[in-house]
């Protein structure tokens, strides 16, 4: 758990510690891995920079809490990154502000801030109650040029880029709409009691690829809707998917042996992991490449070809690392990709023997079967039709809510 600290003549005075009685507690609500920048490749553009501009982004909460926090990242920028103001809103799911609800963001008591490169800077704690799955708009004025965003490229959500100027209190009509959530990577709610929440540690499944944008349709959001249905404070729900990525190899971000201790052990009132990866290790490592996504791929493969031990070793570490931390670990077989463009028979044998050991281990505190959720009973090393966008890799609304649906809530308790 994350506490507040102040120091008051000379004297360290911690907030927050769980043994006074009614104290605050601070839990991440909704998460964004940070990537670094990449050049264009394939089909793919460079990650964009910014000067002088506002962006405004919408985010929905899972737990709410009586006062929130947001999280800015500026984690892999190779400059100082100056937030010239920032504002926060209670929203509608088209982005709309309720009236009242507007609060202006501060930074040690400053409107302003300046984050070094390298670094995350958490916003000084906002007075704005919010409710279970509510809506944040979130803007942020740039006023200086601020090098190739620090992002988490898969936003799944439209972002807006305004004209010239700081518009962070105003309406504005955009000049440019973007995919990515920008310098964005956490909001934390705090609560009285109860804080907790769930990680999922992922890919491009858990980042929502295939679903409705703006709809807010990732498996992890419907799980959300299944732990949140009261107005109580419920569980947050931190979904760490990063599109692409990898368990034991570097690529589309740091692999998820490399990322672990920042997207899960810093996660402010973390009580589950859920260990959803794999499927781009053995794509990678075994496709054969052909077509525009092959320049993509290639340098993406790792530098050794993986196997069901070397998977099932990592997962190990996973765990233990997490059970280390105080986290329960969960572990969700590996979906099918027959049919996608990097499938291969002997990728299909390592997932079918990676599945097995899942489903059969006791080496960590329960299954999430998503393979069984999701796959063709005619077919299983394919997706069911209907559960995927076309790309046999990936899920549709439909899938994602069949895999929420799949996870056993008792197994989080």
């Amino acid at each position: 758990m994350r506490h507040r600290v102040q120091f008051a003549s000379g004297i360290l005075v911690v907030l927050g510690l769980c043994s006074i009685a009614g104290a605050a507690e601070w839990v991440q609500t909704w998460g964004a891995a940070p990537l670094p920048p990449t050049p264009a490749m394939g089909p793919f553009p460079a990650t964009p920079s910014f000067e002088n501009v506002t962006i405004r982004q919408l985010v929905r909460v899972s737990s709410g809490g009586r006062r929130v926090s947001i999280r800015f990242s500026n984690e892999y920028g190779t400059k100082p990154l100056v937030i010239g103001a920032a504002r926060v809103a209670l929203a509608d799911a088209k982005g709309a502000i309720q009236p009242g609800s507007e609060r202006k963001v501060s930074f040690d008591g400053k409107p302003s801030v300046t984050i070094p490169s390298g670094a995350p800077f958490l916003s000084d704690p906002i007075d704005l109650p919010v409710g279970n799955l509510a809506t944040l708009s979130i803007s942020i004025y740039l006023p200086e040029a601020t090098g190739a965003c620090t992002c988490h490229t898969t936003g799944m959500q439209n972002a807006f880029v305004s004209e010239t100027g700081d518009h962070t209190d105003e309406p504005f009509s955009p000049q440019q709409t973007i995919g990515s959530r920008a310098f964005l990577s956490g909001v934390e709610v705090e609560l009285v009691t109860g804080a907790r929440a769930v990680v999922v540690l992922g890919d491009s499944i858990s980042d929502g690829v295939g679903s409705t944008v703006d709809a807010n349709r990732r498996w992890p959001d419907l799980l959300a809707d299944r732990l949140n249905p009261t107005a109580k404070p419920g569980w947050g729900v931190a979904n760490m998917g990063i599109s692409g990525n990898q368990v034991l190899a570097d690529g589309a971000g740091q692999s998820a042996l490399a990322r672990f201790d920042r997207d899960v052990l810093a996660v402010p009132g973390a009580r589950v992991l859920v260990i959803f990866e794999g499927v781009n290790d053995l794509g990678l490592s075994y496709g054969h490449f052909e077509g525009p996504m092959a320049e993509v791929f290639k340098k993406m493969m790792p530098a050794h070809q993986v196997t069901a031990d070397s998977l099932i070793t990592a997962y190990r570490q996973l765990i233990a690392r997490a059970h280390a931390g105080g986290l329960k670990a969960l572990v969700a077989t590996i979906t099918p990709y027959g049919g996608a463009a990097y499938y291969s028979d002997e990728g299909e044998a390592v997932r079918q023997a990676v599945n097995t050991w899942i489903r059969t281990g006791r080496e960590f505190d329960g299954v999430l079967d998503f393979d069984k959720a999701i796959r063709d009973p005619a077919n299983p090393t394919q997706i069911r039709d209907g559960f995927h966008p076309g790309d046999h890799l990936h899920g549709t609304d439909s899938a994602y809510a069949a895999m929420a649906a799949a996870v056993d809530i008792s197994l989080l308790r």
